[in-house]
């Protein structure tokens, strides 16, 4: 068995829907304010582009050591090691499939992370005949990220290639007596806000004004005038990003609905509680991240309304919704608790599908997702509704 057959083993799944993906990288102007998002849509068959790169900067992996609190210069040698090749299964700048109206996801990654790396779940939505646009944050919460910025004169002379260079923005961990909930409360506002500007973007776009990129890609923009449907339109995320998910449904009526994977509640303000998210949404949580506290925010937000639904995912970890849970061999996945119990493309199938069907539902699209209804009520293989955490106050000693 050579190297190559044993980089396919560990691999991000394809899309299993009837559409080919692929994906693109946008960044308007207006350096750190401007938009910055990986765009997965339906694609012409593409057999000459090659599949997008999984992480394309070594400066990520210098963010991800920081946030797992390793040495950059090692951080930086065993992710290059182990995932420098990986690619996701999605066609880089394929041409974009036209003839139809597509409904619109907005994606907002989870603490630590950035857009690429939820590329299983962007994949199979796009696959399913979605536009996904997976917002990078710049709120300081993902591991990394980057704005261009005109280089001074004197750079330019001396690298005559292109008059733009990165400026990178790497994960701010707390300080010393910060309060957390202080500071993800002012994160998870400016994400809402970047969820918002990437939905104008898309809308932009898709109404056919000319949109500045610029990072240098082939792909051609205009090919996506006229086909989102506008008033099909969700948010989706994990982790702080579910977060993400409730924040943006309070502060924009166009999102129709929401689905919030294992989402992280303390960033969410009071305020939302207050009757402020009155659309549809999907709790889809893991069996071994969630707490009393966390579960009963999330019912407070859903009390007595049959569209806020929630269901859990049997031998699921946090980790079982971004990629890393497929490309870590089972000793890594299992001591970094990237992987469950479950078989992570079973726990990825199971969220997809509950996904689908409640977008089906709450878009009212006319598809065949409806076959996965009973998802949606925790009803099924290796999913339960609610939650396994015991709510019960506890018992005066």
């Amino acid at each position: 068995m050579g190297s190559n057959s044993t980089e396919k083993f560990y691999r991000i799944p394809e899309g299993k829907g009837p559409h080919s993906v692929g994906c693109t990288d946008l960044m308007t102007e207006n350096a750190v304010e401007g938009s910055f998002l990986r765009l997965y849509y339906p694609s012409c068959d593409a057999t000459d582009n090659e599949e997008a790169p999984w992480i394309p900067d070594k400066e990520y992996y210098q963010g991800l050591s920081d946030f797992l609190n390793m040495y950059r210069i090692v951080g930086e040698r065993l992710f290059q090691y182990y995932v420098g090749s990986v690619t996701c299964p999605a066609k880089s700048n394929a041409a974009f499939k036209p003839g139809e109206k597509y409904p619109l996801l907005i994606f907002s990654h989870g603490l630590g992370a950035f857009r690429t790396i939820y590329s299983a779940i962007c994949i199979e939505m796009a696959s399913q005949g979605f536009i996904v646009a997976a917002v990078e944050h710049r709120d300081e919460s993902a591991s990394a990220t980057y704005y261009c910025k005109k280089k001074s004169i004197s750079e330019q002379q001396e690298e005559s290639t292109s008059n733009m260079e990165k400026e990178w923005i790497y994960y701010r961990k707390l300080k010393t007596g910060e309060e957390e909930r202080c500071l993800r409360h002012k994160q998870v506002q400016q994400r809402a806000q970047e969820c918002i500007k990437a939905l104008n973007l898309i809308l932009k776009i898709n109404s056919g004004e000319e949109v500045m990129n610029v990072l240098n890609s082939n792909f051609d923009w205009n090919s996506l005038k006229d086909s989102v449907d506008t008033s099909r339109i969700a948010v989706m995320g994990h982790s702080f990003g579910g977060a993400t998910v409730i924040e943006s449904l309070s502060k924009e009526i166009r999102f129709r609905c929401g689905i919030a994977l294992d989402a992280w509640m303390l960033p969410v303000g009071d305020d939302i509680y207050q009757n402020s998210v009155q659309q549809p949404l999907l709790f889809i949580n893991s069996e071994k991240f969630q707490w009393a506290d966390n579960i009963l925010k999330m019912k407070k937000l859903g009390s007595n309304d049959a569209n806020k639904k929630m269901i859990t995912i049997k031998g699921s970890v946090h980790q079982s919704f971004p990629d890393f849970t497929f490309v870590s061999g089972g000793i890594i996945g299992r001591f970094f608790k990237l992987k469950g119990e479950i078989d992570p493309n079973e726990a990825i199938d199971i969220s997809n599908h509950a996904s689908l069907a409640f977008l089906q539902k709450h878009l009212s699209l006319k598809k065949d997702f409806d076959k996965w209804d009973s998802l949606v009520d925790g009803i099924g293989p290796n999913v339960i509704p609610g939650t396994n955490i015991d709510l019960s106050p506890a018992e005066p000693e």
